[in-house]
């Protein structure tokens, strides 16, 4: 069987693959097995390194769940922010107007450009001359403000990208039925862009989460890596305390990314049309022009469309 986009593989593609997946699994245990004997050497996988993890719950209410608590209030409050920043930012991008897009381009560039580390340093600096914050706030502010800057630039990209990906006939028809290029953007573009945007979105969040561990790393901040560090020290078991961790980070943003898959399914399956065609009434309150008293002039929304959903019939 063939298909415009595939051929089928013949008896010797599929020896070959089957070949190569067999070369490919040995050569992984092969590198699983080195891991392993070489951290056995060490005695890095005693039991007595892993055994803080799972005879008590110190480890995790006096390290772990600190750090933890830190890292999502932090990266929640950067999300928060980021996001409406985002868009809005990215709107802008895309106004008629010179004096709201070219400042929202200059602004989106310039903080897209910089790293988010150097962003955070500078916050740090900022908030040390200018501010009164006391210094063991400085850290979590620092790095709030340096996701927050760089992030809300990112996913000001992706909204724009997400929205000029849209077909030009969607505002062409929405502004041919009386709608103000606000209505458009706000009911029109932005629902549909949404779904599209959404595994972008949640891949720039993953990186907000994740971006918190250079705030534990540089600023002090007693994030979820640093608490790593330091319950390290106390126990001496640098390689599980970092395994733990990396499992944590991984569940989080496996839990994320799960359920951004899940929301964007349902925004798709409740997107679909149900076959149901407007009548001249319903364009008329999507438009506003009933609430405005906008139908008395201008485009004519008296009579149904043609295979209108109220059965009435043109005059020639």
């Amino acid at each position: 069987m063939t298909s415009v986009l595939y051929d089928a593989q013949g008896p010797r593609a599929k020896r070959r693959n089957v070949l190569y997946t067999a070369v490919f699994v040995v050569a992984l245990a092969a590198v699983v097995w080195w891991v392993y004997k070489t951290l056995d050497d060490k005695g890095q996988l005693a039991w007595g390194l892993w055994k803080p993890f799972f005879s008590s719950t110190e480890a995790y209410s006096t390290y772990i769940w600190p750090g933890l608590q830190n890292t999502l209030e932090a990266a929640a409050l950067a999300m928060v922010i980021a996001l409406p920043l985002g868009a809005v930012l990215g709107i802008a991008r895309l106004s008629d107007h010179v004096w709201v897009r070219v400042p929202a381009a200059v602004v989106v560039e310039f903080f897209r450009a910089i790293p988010v580390l150097v962003l955070m340093i500078f916050g740090l600096a900022l908030f040390a001359q200018y501010t009164d914050v006391s210094s063991e706030d400085r850290p979590f502010y620092a790095v709030v403000t340096g996701l927050v800057l760089y992030n809300a630039s990112v996913l000001a990209e992706i909204v724009r990208a997400g929205i000029l990906a849209l077909p030009k006939g969607q505002s062409e028809a929405a502004m041919a039925i009386g709608l103000r290029k606000s209505q458009v953007m706000r009911v029109i573009l932005l629902p549909q862009a949404v779904t599209t945007m959404l595994p972008a979105i949640v891949s720039q969040l993953v990186v907000i989460v994740k971006d918190t561990a250079l705030g534990g790393a540089v600023l002090t901040f007693p994030e979820l890596l640093a608490s790593a560090n330091t319950m390290s020290g106390y126990y001496g078991n640098i390689i599980a305390s970092l395994t733990v961790v990396a499992v944590i980070f991984v569940v989080i943003n496996f839990s994320l990314t799960s359920f951004a898959s899940w929301l964007e399914g349902r925004l798709r399956r409740g997107k679909k049309s149900t076959g149901a065609v407007l009548g001249a009434q319903d364009v008329a309150d999507i438009a506003g022009t009933a609430a405005t008293g906008a139908e008395g002039g201008g485009l004519d929304l008296s009579g149904p469309f043609v295979g209108g959903g109220h059965g009435g019939k043109h005059d020639n």
